[in-house]
């Protein structure tokens, strides 16, 4: 059955970028996107104002998409009080950029909050309550990171966002020790109680390393897995094509291309992640509109592809992350043990097997006076007698 495009047909007499940004800027409403999108921003509403959510999936799966979805929404749901208070905002994002010299800058991040908060005179920030400590030095220098701090925390207050966002989160852990990744998640705990807002980390499963510090951490964080489509499964299968049928009927070409005969070769080379595949078929787009070609070709997708080793190596940090996810019966068992709840199941076992075997145990019908079969003796009274039997 051909496909019918789900793009104005005057795309096509538009130029190559345009026909380009249109692909790039659609986005599918996948089950899987939506089910994250659901629970997170629940878990926004429904946590203390102090909580951390961790956003964890493999790379490429959207969870840049899953932010800005949720930032779309909280922003309509507080449209009509924001209205009202030209001073609020509905959330402030940010992104962790990676460090260059191998620990991760507060500093950076805490200025780039401030720019998102469209805060003034950035570079002149002041901690009043140190300089009442201890009066400042009249040559001005640059902001420190607890001034840049003492700036964020005060942004916050006034601008009351529901939640701050912190994407590609999993460079905070890019420490020295792992005393100091303990230290570094103390900065957003403390920066969240005090400020009394809640922070969403998103990141790839490298972010795990932050789960279950300590217990208070553990008690206050949130966990939320955006996983990709799992071929074995009949129903995630299903999906998985019907994300690429509906990627085929966004593609700007003269003819569409049919992409789910090919949804092996797609699930192949993306694993899964529905942004993995559309970064692939970006590519394989741009290409085909250089080329003046009528519409995307196997050989097409196969150069654009990822490499098999790429795909492996991505594979191995899934597959570890989704184990470390996973709640197993081993794991619940030792739990279980751990808080001496073994011995009084298994008493209670013993006892549910007693009662059990009892009430299996076969019960024979006998009238009143009836006697209980027992053996008789056998020979004359006077010889057992004489015998001591």
């Amino acid at each position: 059955m051909a496909l019918s495009p789900g793009f104005p047909r005057s795309l096509l007499e538009g130029p190559r970028s345009a026909r380009l940004a249109h692909f790039r800027s659609y986005t599918v409403a996948h089950p899987l996107l939506v089910e994250a999108k659901e629970k997170l921003t629940a878990a926004i509403w429904d946590s203390e104002p102090n909580s951390l959510i961790f956003v964890v999936g493999p790379t490429g799966v959207g969870k840049t998409t899953l932010r800005i979805r949720t930032e779309q929404i909280l922003t309509d749901e507080l449209r009509a009080e924001l209205e009202k208070d030209r001073e609020r905002i509905a959330v402030v994002s940010v992104e962790a950029m990676a460090p260059e010299s191998g620990s991760f800058s507060w500093r950076d991040l805490f200025k780039r909050l401030l720019q998102r908060l469209d805060e003034p005179l950035i570079e002149y920030k002041r901690d009043l309550r140190a300089e009442l400590a201890q009066p400042p030095s009249p040559v001005r220098s640059r902001p420190t990171t607890a001034q840049y701090r003492y700036a964020v925390e005060q942004a916050l207050h006034f601008r009351r966002p529901v939640a701050v966002m912190i994407d590609e989160a999993q460079h905070l852990a890019k420490t020295a020790s792992g005393r100091r990744l303990l230290d570094q998640l103390d900065v957003i705990k403390s920066l969240a109680s005090q400020t009394r807002t809640v922070h969403v980390l998103f990141g790839t499963y490298d972010l795990l390393a932050f789960r279950n510090l300590n217990g208070q951490l553990s008690r206050r964080s949130i966990d939320i897995h955006f996983a990709r489509y799992h071929a074995e499964s009949a129903g995630e299968r299903q999906a998985f094509i019907s994300v690429v049928r509906s990627f085929a009927r966004q593609l700007p070409l003269p003819v569409l291309p049919d992409l789910v005969s090919e949804w092996e070769f797609l699930y192949e080379r993306s694993l899964g992640c529905v942004g993995v595949l559309k970064q692939w078929l970006a590519r394989s787009l741009s290409a085909t509109l250089r080329s003046g070609e009528a519409t995307i070709t196997r050989q097409s997708l196969e150069r654009h592809a990822l490499s098999v080793s790429q795909v492996e190596k991505i594979l191995c940090e899934v597959n570890e992350g989704e184990l470390q996810l996973k709640d197993s019966d081993d794991a619940r068992r030792r739990l279980r043990e751990k808080l001496g709840l073994t011995s009084h199941e298994n008493s209670r076992e013993l006892r549910d097997g007693a009662r059990c075997a009892a009430s299996l145990k076969p019960r024979t019908q006998r009238r009143p006076g009836e006697r209980h079969p027992v053996r008789d003796v056998v020979g004359q009274p006077e010889i057992l007698h004489a015998t001591g039997l």
